[in-house]
């Protein structure tokens, strides 16, 4: 948002408040949308497309050098089902999921660089 913002195209949120309020409605309601004017859909979509195309380059498979990665929600700690076991008997939370980056190339999961957990 801040970046098309700077871009001089005019956004705003849809559901912000509902998600930000009560996260366990975000599959319910789509997630956050971001909306721009039918006029500057173009415009926003060539600089969300620069965008992902640099955030793709900055980030490198150390398993086969690929650029095809994406971040992942993965549920494969043994701590996240406790977590979902738990959080569902006494709460009914959702269940805890780890990010983590999913090259598409070669299936190696890796954490982010800048995170300090072990990958799953």
């Amino acid at each position: 948002m801040g970046r098309l913002e700077s871009e001089d195209i005019e956004c705003w949120l849809q559901d912000e408040n509902t998600v930000t309020i009560n996260p366990i409605w975000t599959n319910a309601v789509g997630g956050i949308k971001l909306l721009v004017a039918k006029q500057d859909f173009s415009r926003a979509y060539e600089i969300f497309r620069e965008a992902e195309n640099n955030r793709k380059q900055a980030i490198e498979c150390p398993k086969c050098k690929g650029h095809n990665i994406e971040l992942v929600s993965t549920p494969r700690k043994a701590s996240n089902w406790i977590t979902a076991i738990f959080t569902y008997s006494f709460a009914g939370f959702a269940m805890a999921v780890d990010k983590v980056n999913h090259c598409f190339d070669c299936g190696n999961e890796f954490a982010n660089s800048n995170e300090t957990n072990d990958p799953a």
